[in-house]
């Protein structure tokens, strides 16, 4: 029975892996959430009967809580772990809409910025690299051994400097960082067969836009123009269900073997983001 750990598994991206996973009543499927009641509320009313999936309450910055999911895996498991995808962040409002000088100096709030980029390093990049070594235990003895994290687009300088692409700093900065962790843990463990890799999702529509003002989505219109210039046939936000399908199918294509080890790549497996 191939067994996956989801962590932010109660909305977004995260609760469309839970849903896609969790059709295979062969698969053990535990998602990672910060309020259980929730999510075990929302299985109920959208998977209902769906008795291979689990929820562990922890907090990604928590490391004691983490620990503890760790633990209650092992024993869900029997102590080993096939799938681990890290699919929890940060991703910052504040600094959504916003060029990196508008923010720090134009609108004169460095105390603003520093702690929204503190947080985005905390949450997308400390917290994901104790997730990574708390777990690799029982990724060790699993069949797969795969993690899998989430990444962006963003995060790539080559689409960043030829489109402008200026606003999501903190999350931008971030995720580029997590990608260089990703990376090293390659590095370490690609011996051991363990394949560690970086995926982006492409821009699915997971409601991120419905709290902005006329004038974020404003901004928002013009980095959808940045995005057409890039990906001409490029129409807007794809369907989590797309999203996560097509993610999945390339976790399931790569191996240490092919050289997949490490590597940062989007949805279609490649560098094209959109």
């Amino acid at each position: 029975m191939p067994s996956y750990v989801i962590t932010g598994a109660s909305k977004g991206l995260g609760f469309e892996f839970l849903r896609q996973i969790s059709e295979n009543p062969n698969n053990t499927v535990v998602g990672i959430v910060r309020d259980k009641p929730t999510a075990l509320k929302k299985v109920s009313e959208e998977l209902s009967g769906r008795s291979n999936i689990h929820f562990l309450q922890a907090d990604l910055t928590d490391y004691n809580t983490i620990k503890q999911a760790v633990g209650d895996t092992a024993t869900l498991t029997g102590g080993a772990l096939d799938y681990l995808i890290a699919n929890a962040a940060y991703v910052s409002q504040w600094d959504a809409y916003d060029s990196i000088g508008t923010l720090t100096y134009s609108g004169e709030k460095p105390q603003e910025f520093e702690d929204d980029l503190l947080k985005s390093f905390k949450v997308n990049v400390v917290a994901n690299i104790h997730l990574l070594n708390q777990f690799m235990p029982l990724i060790l003895k699993g069949e797969a051994k795969k993690v899998v994290l989430l990444s962006t687009g963003h995060a790539d300088l080559d689409a960043i400097r030829l489109f402008d692409l200026d606003v999501a700093t903190g999350y931008a900065i971030s995720k580029a960082a997590m990608n260089v962790a990703v990376a090293k843990f390659s590095a370490q463990y690609r011996k051991d067969g363990v394949l560690v890799m970086s995926i982006c999702p492409g821009l699915a529509d997971t409601g991120q836009f419905a709290s902005a003002t006329p004038q974020q989505l404003q901004s928002a219109q013009g980095l959808m123009g940045k995005f057409q210039q890039y990906a001409p046939n490029f129409t807007g936000p794809g369907s989590p269900k797309d999203a996560v399908s097509a993610v999945i199918a390339v976790w399931e294509k790569a191996s240490v073997d092919n050289g997949d080890a490490g590597n940062f790549v989007s949805h279609y497996g490649n560098k094209q983001w959109l």
